[in-house]
């Protein structure tokens, strides 16, 4: 499954995110460093489900009247603080956090009520453009301080006549989640000495920051909208990075709501109805977060998770069935399971991905859209339902 990390500093709104995403009961409060320990969770990506293109919507519990969501793993660590890489406040639980997640989401308070250290000050009294690129320095910094404390063991692989530096590298940086593509592809794009004897404190910051930028990608949530400043809003849209504006809060209440039956609301909609009893109090705060939502297209929650997988990390959403005619499973359940690959993966990667024993066992596959079969070397798209035939 994949793995989306939430970071910032304390008290950006990164708990309420990750409530809001997850459902989950974790300690909220106005206050540094109320999340010690990481939290884990299950939070969907949502797209359009193929049930859209017949009659009849499917039977996963996970579509809402051709809304998917799939399933992926939302991870809620310790704020950062400058100077985390050096251990400064909880920075290097919170950076170790980091290691296995696939994309993150720097969640940043765009209201500036919030200093850097995450302690509350009045709204506006901070600028959140300071918060943007830091979360980026600092993983930047830790990991260089990886490579720094493990060079020794390349400059000695580096006497033997055998030594290749992609290998000792990849060795090496194989625990913060980089392939040997991924080292390569980065070595490919820096200018560096050939002996790594002669590498530089530079050259190593060089390979930390390009190998970060390729494996934990990072997406801007400009959280607090409703109650940031609009010129904070615009400078940090303005930026040339992804940022999503949001509000936590707004979609948390908004999942309360909903689970109350006081409004008729699906997460990534880009509004609501009310739909149930409420007071002239609650009218009001829901009517000023319609107003918020109308503006920004939705509360950013789903949006920023939707950008971290669809964009920043490339995914297709294909939907593997036993009946490439019926869409369905072996209990005739219609589009029962839905897999997040990268671009450019094969039914062989499907196959796999439901389960080793299948891949192992992998004979051909029908595409259920034109039901015809395909060979396993075709590129699986966005949307498409696949029948697996395999000996296991």
């Amino acid at each position: 499954m994949l793995s989306i990390a939430l970071a910032g500093k304390p008290n950006a709104g990164k708990s309420t995110f990750y409530t809001a995403a997850t459902r989950a009961d974790v300690d909220v409060a106005n206050y540094p460093f109320t999340t010690i320990d990481a939290n884990r969770g299950v939070t969907h990506a949502r797209t359009d489900c193929p049930c859209l293109d017949r009659d009849g919507r499917c039977d996963s519990d996970n579509c809402r009247d051709g809304k998917r969501y799939v399933p992926t793993e939302l991870l809620d660590v310790a704020g950062l603080v400058p100077g985390a890489h050096e251990g400064n406040g909880l920075g290097n639980q919170f950076l170790d956090e980091l290691t296995n997640a696939d994309a993150i989401v720097n969640v940043v308070d765009a209201s500036g009520g919030t200093n850097e250290e995450g302690e509350p000050v009045e709204v506006g009294e901070h600028d959140p453009m300071e918060d943007i690129d830091f979360v980026e320095a600092e993983m930047d910094l830790w990991l260089a301080g990886i490579v720094d404390d493990n060079w020794e063991s390349v400059t000695r692989k580096s006497r033997s006549p055998d030594f290749d530096i992609d290998d000792a590298l990849a060795e090496m940086l194989t625990g913060f989640g980089a392939t040997e593509a991924d080292v390569a592809a980065s070595l490919r794009a820096l200018d560096y000495p050939d002996d790594p004897q002669q590498w530089t404190d530079e050259d190593r910051e060089a390979l930390a920051r390009d190998v970060r930028e390729r494996t934990k990608p990072i997406i801007v949530a400009a959280n607090k909208i409703d109650v940031a400043p609009e010129e904070n809003v615009e400078r940090l849209l303005g930026l040339d990075k992804p940022v999503i504006p949001t509000t936590a809060e707004g979609e948390l209440a908004l999942r309360n709501a909903a689970d109350a039956g006081v409004v008729d609301y699906d997460p990534g909609d880009a509004g609501f109805d009310i739909v149930g009893d409420v007071s002239d109090e609650q009218r009001a705060a829901l009517d000023s977060l319609r107003e918020t939502m109308a503006e920004h297209g939705g509360t950013g929650v789903q949006a920023a998770l939707n950008h971290a997988v669809y964009d920043l990390l490339d995914r297709v959403t294909a939907y593997p069935v036993q009946d490439a005619s019926t869409w369905t499973d072996a209990t005739g359940t219609v589009l029962p399971d839905a897999f997040l690959l990268p671009r450019g993966s094969t039914p062989v990667d499907l196959a796999y991905a439901v389960h080793s024993d299948i891949g192992d066992g992998y004979l051909h596959a029908v595409n259920g859209r034109t039901d015809r079969e395909v060979g396993e070397g075709y590129e699986l798209a966005a949307g498409d339902v696949v029948e697996i035939v395999s000996t296991n």
